[in-house]
């Protein structure tokens, strides 16, 4: 079993940043991907952002040249840096984990963590 948990989420202003950290933990194989998803009231849980093992990233457009994902492998830990966060950014922020073994793929997530922008 793979624990995974967010921080760093917060009321921030237009304009301003945050940093999402997610750390996974637990019976780790190997960390194929972490992504970040976000659901705002009323609206399905969307892909924000993804990065593989190999250090390939995706974003979705409207989000890209103002989020930042990365993570450090030897923590398995991921992060998401957000700069010029706009209010359409509000929403609950999940962490998304795919453990792999010789077993099969396994996804993981975290409870999410609240991103308030507003002035």
């Amino acid at each position: 079993q793979v624990h995974v948990v967010e921080s760093g989420g917060g009321l921030v202003q237009p304009g301003g940043s945050l940093k999402l950290s997610c750390e996974a933990s637990g019976s780790i194989f190997s960390i194929k991907a972490m992504g970040w998803y976000r659901q705002a009231p009323g609206k399905q849980r969307e892909l924000v952002a993804e990065i593989t093992s190999s250090g390939s990233k995706n974003y979705i457009d409207r989000v890209k040249g103002r989020f930042t994902i990365s993570r450090d492998n030897a923590k398995n830990t991921g992060y998401l840096q957000m700069n010029r966060l706009k209010p359409e950014d509000t929403a609950v922020y999940y962490c998304h984990v795919r453990d792999a073994s010789a077993a099969g793929s396994f996804d993981y997530w975290g409870q999410g963590t609240q991103v308030t922008v507003s002035s």
